[in-house]
């Protein structure tokens, strides 16, 4: 077994912390560390938080235009996004899903554990229903990009995890786009071990690594110009 990670300076990912990681409650007004930030190891910040969107901003936006969907005005964007993470958070309460808030992106953490079963690509009937009512969300806010990215532990050869990473990831597309989402607005990618947020030292930390993550980002009225 080969463990790869994907290696950001730490000086680069102090600074980048202490600029991006902070993150506000649209209900109370408090500002707070993201969870992405706490116990995040290696590379967790460099691929869906620091890095572009699958498929490159331009290209991306090309699609959404031709799809007929909109941008949002410049001064609407982060309401636009406080709506839907109050939305996304009602929608998956208690579910086991995390929602994250990083600047004008929010990311859903699902864990494998409730989203698939072990060894497994197809998504569990039992989380079918969380995933209607996230589907139900993004198509109800359709001005965002949307990422769907797959993850695992280093438990594996680097090639079967890189493989199963890039199955659940397009899954989970897939089911969004059955429910609704339009295809043009989701890219999906496979990281693989290498974008760990635990240790894999410990069963936990195997089980926090091994998860589906879906970005969600504002397409802006900068991004249409071009």
């Amino acid at each position: 077994m080969k463990i790869s990670h994907r290696i950001i300076g730490a000086a680069g990912l102090a600074a980048m912390l202490a600029t991006t990681a902070c993150t506000t409650d649209p209900n109370t007004g408090q500002r707070t560390i993201s969870k992405a930030a706490i116990g995040g190891i290696g590379g967790a910040l460099g691929g869906y938080l620091l890095g572009d969107l699958v498929g490159g901003r331009n290209d991306r936006t090309e699609k959404i235009l031709g799809a007929g969907i909109g941008a949002i005005a410049g001064a609407g964007v982060g309401a636009y996004m406080d709506a839907q993470e109050r939305k996304l958070r009602e929608e998956t309460a208690g579910t086991g899903v995390d929602v994250i808030r990083d600047g004008d992106n929010l990311l859903l953490r699902m864990p494998s554990g409730i989203t698939f079963g072990y060894d497994r690509a197809d998504v569990q009937p039992q989380f079918q229903p969380t995933l209607n009512d996230v589907a139900s969300v993004l198509a109800q806010y359709p001005k965002t990009y949307i990422d769907v990215l797959g993850h695992t532990d280093s438990d594996g050869s680097d090639a079967y995890n890189q493989t199963l990473s890039e199955r659940r990831a397009r899954s989970v597309a897939d089911y969004l786009i059955g429910r609704g989402v339009q295809s043009a607005r989701i890219g999906t990618r496979g990281y693989g071990e290498t974008q760990p947020i635990a240790s894999n030292a410990t069963e936990e930390g195997k089980a926090a690594n091994r998860r589906v993550e879906i970005k969600i980002a504002p397409v802006t009225e900068a991004d249409v110009r071009g």
